[in-house]
């Protein structure tokens, strides 16, 4: 029997092109949204079961008809900081193409939130678990960070199955008025963001890049007390979420 015929092997056979989903909550999303779970990995079957029953018993037949045990520190090879629910998985990643024809399809009922070269890994996952509880239509970024990395993906609590996530450049964002969130903006509370919107936000360090300051149909700022240099990321974008829910009929 080679490599492959294991469990180990036939997850590194599939890694190169797949997402990885760490963790129980992970998991459980992205069978909720659709995902192709293509491999289901744990350390004890039965606690996983259990857990499922208790937390998701709209999920916990599949989880627990595909996961497969393996000794711990298998688990630990594979994934070097596995999830205290003691499950990891594998699904396949949404196709690039589809992404793009949700984000331009028109009329747009929800906003996309745009991402200005994001740093923080934590902060992008946070934030697409934001845009998938709000309904948001996507999460795009700009620069080097990929935001299917698998921290982000642990982040986002595999949510990212449930709203549209991709990187894009400047010239490929979706159409729709662009609403920029900078500190000299209008003050929110008097602009109601419109459905269609790209809400905007730039990295807590270095703020919005001067590129897409100078694309802004509109610069909003969200008001915060003297000497606070800003807001969290995530949380400046759920207040803008919030902002656009609250004005909807």
């Amino acid at each position: 029997m080679n490599d492959t015929d294991q469990p180990a092997g036939r997850w590194r056979g599939l890694a190169p092109d797949s997402v990885l989903l760490d963790g129980f909550h992970a998991l459980k999303h992205a069978l909720r949204f659709g995902a192709d779970v293509r491999m289901v990995l744990t350390s004890d079957r039965t606690a996983v079961a259990a857990l499922a029953a208790q937390l998701a018993a709209d999920v916990a037949g599949p989880i627990a008809e595909s996961a497969v045990e393996v000794p711990a520190a298998v688990l630990r090879e594979l994934v070097p900081r596995p999830h205290p629910t003691g499950i990891v998985a594998l699904a396949a990643r949404p196709d690039r193409g589809a992404a793009l024809a949700a984000l331009a399809r028109q009329p747009r009922r929800a906003p996309v939130v745009l991402l200005d070269n994001p740093r923080n890994l934590g902060n992008v996952g946070a934030v697409v678990r934001l845009a998938a509880g709000f309904g948001a239509t996507g999460v795009v970024t700009t620069g080097d960070t990929d935001p299917w990395h698998p921290t982000v993906v642990r982040a986002g609590a595999g949510l990212h199955f449930a709203t549209v996530v991709e990187q894009l450049t400047l010239d490929q964002l979706p159409r729709g008025p662009l609403y920029v969130l900078d500190p000299e903006g209008a003050d929110i509370r008097g602009l109601p963001f419109p459905d269609d919107a790209l809400l905007a936000f730039g990295s807590e360090r270095h703020g919005i890049s001067p590129e897409l300051r100078a694309r802004a149909d509109q610069l909003v700022a969200i008001p915060m007390r003297p000497q606070v240099s800003s807001f969290n990321l995530a949380t400046s974008v759920g207040m803008g979420l919030f902002h656009w829910m609250s004005g909807r009929g």
